[in-house]
């Protein structure tokens, strides 16, 4: 079948298959250059083996959970949709969680997802107590921060290149309510945008949209959204009765993938425009529902489409804390210049983190998404560029067009992993299409 990532580039035609016990699992492991794919939200071709992608959706089990520890054991395959709709209700949240609830389990562990509050709680890894993964031989492996803890600390953020994810020990965050305290602060330009995150490392949560087409004294106006879990007190008192209830709501949908020329440098530099401008009506403090603040595009389906029949690509990179107003200057200089911005641009405060091939370092991290086009790759190109400058690196879980070359230059861990991945057999049995295209 015909296979991609979120992004809808690349395409590829693949082999699939959806094992419903380990020993089909294990055969299929067998056969070699296979990948676990699990919900197919990671963005480019990480998830996609020609040969041999092994499809987890029947792996969705959850297994146990502890009350008193909020420890949840769950398989692989399991949604973080399917988490907080059932532990929510219970006073219980992901203690870490990405843009999308629509992720596996899973999959969330191999890119050792971050999310608003990296600053403050480091990545996903931090609140695994242990994982159980099946390696090249079949074998089924318990690895954790203090067992086969070498192992455990390459899967989080390996892509799925050390073996596939069976099942994992989960710590979730204990809430009072499904609503968010949020403060809002637009910023006129990016030094003020900087200046406010660094003034607010003691909030939980912290994020900013960000205009990325504005130019001269106006770069790099953002909004800073920061955010705590609302109690029970926060609340108005009629919503204290069922504090987790926060109301359904209505799902758009984007049916077609309209014409790319839509998506251009005049409609996004509109939308920006009035983005900005609303939110400037909307800043100070409000409650806003866990949905809407940290999912707000899972309320549009299927809006990967937008971007048109190509597809999309998204540049995400982090530089280092030192360089990053430098970097960012540079890198939002040459979007705008380039007129070919993203509506959905965003920067986040990043905190300290060692890590043996995870994301994140202490610095800033941007994220946008481009239609993909010639114009557009050239483009993310110059952008790669500007990062290796400033000694920033890339995000795998987003990436679908980096060169091998670009990634050894802006990571140099890389020769580590590949020196794991030889090790018993894991490259014969473990390949993506990303890891095949990066020469991992």
């Amino acid at each position: 079948m015909t296979l991609s990532g979120w992004g809808l580039f690349p395409k590829h035609t693949a082999r699939v298959s959806a094992p419903r016990n380990e020993g089909t699992l294990r055969a299929l492991i067998a056969e070699g250059d296979g990948i676990a794919r699990g919900n197919g939200r990671a963005y480019g071709d990480s998830a996609i083996s020609t040969e041999n992608t092994i499809h987890m959706r029947h792996f969705n089990r959850m297994i146990s959970f502890n009350e008193k520890t909020g420890v949840l054991v769950a398989e692989a395959g399991v949604l973080a949709a399917d988490i907080i709709s059932g532990f929510l209700p219970r006073g219980w949240f992901l203690p870490v969680t990405p843009g999308t609830k629509f992720v596996t389990l899973g999959g969330m562990i191999a890119a050792d997802v971050h999310g608003k509050n990296h600053h403050v709680d480091g990545s996903l890894g931090n609140f695994i107590d242990w994982i159980d993964l099946m390696g090249a031989d079949g074998k089924v492996i318990r690895c954790s921060p203090r067992k086969n803890k070498e192992l455990f600390s390459w899967t989080l953020g390996g892509m799925g290149l050390t073996g596939v994810i069976l099942r994992a020990a989960l710590r979730l965050r204990a809430v009072e309510t499904g609503w968010i305290r949020q403060t809002l602060h637009p910023t006129p330009d990016l030094e003020t945008t900087i200046d406010a995150f660094e003034g607010a490392q003691d909030a939980t949560y912290s994020v900013a949209w960000i205009d990325c087409l504005s130019k001269g004294a106006e770069r790099g106006r953002s909004l800073v959204m920061l955010g705590e879990h609302a109690t029970l007190e926060d609340l108005p008192k009629p919503r204290r009765r069922k504090p987790f209830e926060t109301g359904m709501k209505r799902k758009l949908s984007v049916p077609f993938a309209p014409p790319a020329g839509l998506m251009n440098g005049w409609t996004v530099r509109a939308f920006n425009a009035l983005y900005y401008w609303n939110g400037t009506r909307n800043a100070g403090e409000g409650l806003v529902d866990w949905d809407s603040y940290f999912y707000p595009l899972d309320a549009i389906l299927n809006w990967n489409r937008i971007y048109g029949r190509r597809g999309f690509a998204q540049f995400q990179c982090v530089l280092p804390l030192e360089s990053s107003r430098q970097g960012m200057h540079r890198l939002l200089e040459e979007i705008s210049n380039a007129g070919a911005g993203s509506f959905l641009a965003v920067l986040k405060r990043m905190g300290a983190q060692e890590s043996r091939f995870s994301f994140p370092m202490e610095g800033y991290t941007l994220a946008l998404d481009f239609p993909v086009n010639r114009r557009t790759l050239a483009l993310m190109t110059r952008l790669d560029e500007i990062t290796l400058e400033h000694g920033g690196r890339f995000y795998l879980a987003k990436d679908s067009r980096m060169t091998a070359e670009t990634l050894r230059h802006s990571d140099p861990r890389t020769e580590d992993f590949l020196k794991m991945r030889d090790d018993k057999q894991r490259q014969v049995a473990f390949m993506s299409a990303q890891a095949r295209r990066l020469a991992l």
